[in-house]
């Protein structure tokens, strides 16, 4: 189905579908299309409280800070039930934050960050520690002694 053959579906009507209505039924807006995520909700990989916190709201900034992939965008389609009027449409980019330069005095903010993040929880500490499990190794089968 192209754009054009979409139906037209209100912000007003996108927001009856919140989760909480009879129904239970879940859409959310993203870039000005309408989705109707209900049937997906089991299956998000990041549980269906992500998705449900945005119901029937427009959830752009949201989809694409998390960082989809190509592949998630186009499973999207298989959701995609209408779109919002073109004097409905939020303008993501003037809703988008505007970039803050950061100072040297916020470089502790910067690790801060850095330790949170999925990189360092998912790549580098099981790294790490797998290097060093395997050093341990090497130096007790190369000698009979403890290092």
């Amino acid at each position: 189905m192209s754009d054009d053959d979409l139906p037209i579906i209100s912000i007003e009507e996108v927001a009856q579908h919140n989760g909480e209505s009879e129904d239970g039924s879940c859409w959310i807006i993203i870039s000005g299309k309408v989705y109707d995520v209900t049937s997906f909700l089991q299956e998000h990989p990041g549980g269906e409280e992500v998705i449900t916190q945005m119901a029937g709201q427009d959830a752009t900034t949201e989809f694409f800070d998390a960082g989809h992939s190509k592949d998630a965008i186009e499973m999207a389609k298989e959701y995609l039930i209408g779109k919002l009027p073109e004097n409905e449409k939020v303008n993501v980019e003037s809703t988008a934050p505007v970039p803050v330069v950061k100072s040297p005095v916020a470089s502790s903010s910067v690790f801060k960050d850095f330790m949170a993040s999925p990189v360092l929880a998912n790549i580098l500490i099981p790294t790490t520690i797998g290097l060093g499990v395997y050093a341990v190794y090497k130096c007790v089968t190369r000698s009979n002694r403890v290092c």
